[in-house]
């Protein structure tokens, strides 16, 4: 087929990419819902580790508990922590939105804005509570 005269004149436009896009918060909590979905994966092997250990041996549970324990244990717990409070809220959010409410532009980038700072907030809360239960 010979090409058209529209053809030769102009190229073909490129198909939108994320690098084109700036980033809004909406945008920006979405990409973070679906990371901190595919990452409470990784997390809750770690819980099932735990409940593993739990079941099979004191040795194994006191090796869980070591591990856990550690300061670097004790950070990817409250990452884990936080990564379950964020993806909760977002849950939250996009149960809101299938009612119809909050799709507004400036009320859909006020709670996008305030996701992450209210995960942070009761991940803070849960490991104050969790270390005053402990004693």
């Amino acid at each position: 087929m010979s090409e058209t005269t529209a053809t030769k004149m102009r190229p073909r436009p490129l198909s939108p990419h994320l690098f084109i896009y700036r980033p809004i918060p909406t945008m920006v909590m979405s990409i973070m819902h679906r990371i901190t979905g595919g990452a409470l994966y990784v997390g809750t092997l770690l819980v099932a580790w735990w409940l593993i250990a739990a079941a099979t041996s004191p040795v194994a549970f006191n090796t869980a508990n070591a591990v856990f324990g550690s300061v670097i244990g004790r950070l990817v717990l409250f990452g884990y922590t936080w990564v379950l409070m964020h993806h909760m809220l977002g849950g939250i959010r996009h149960l809101v939105w299938d009612t119809g409410s909050g799709l507004e532009k400036e009320t859909a980038t006020k709670i996008a804005i305030g996701l992450p700072i209210a995960s942070f907030i009761l991940t803070i809360l849960i490991w104050i509570v969790g270390y005053m239960a402990r004693g």
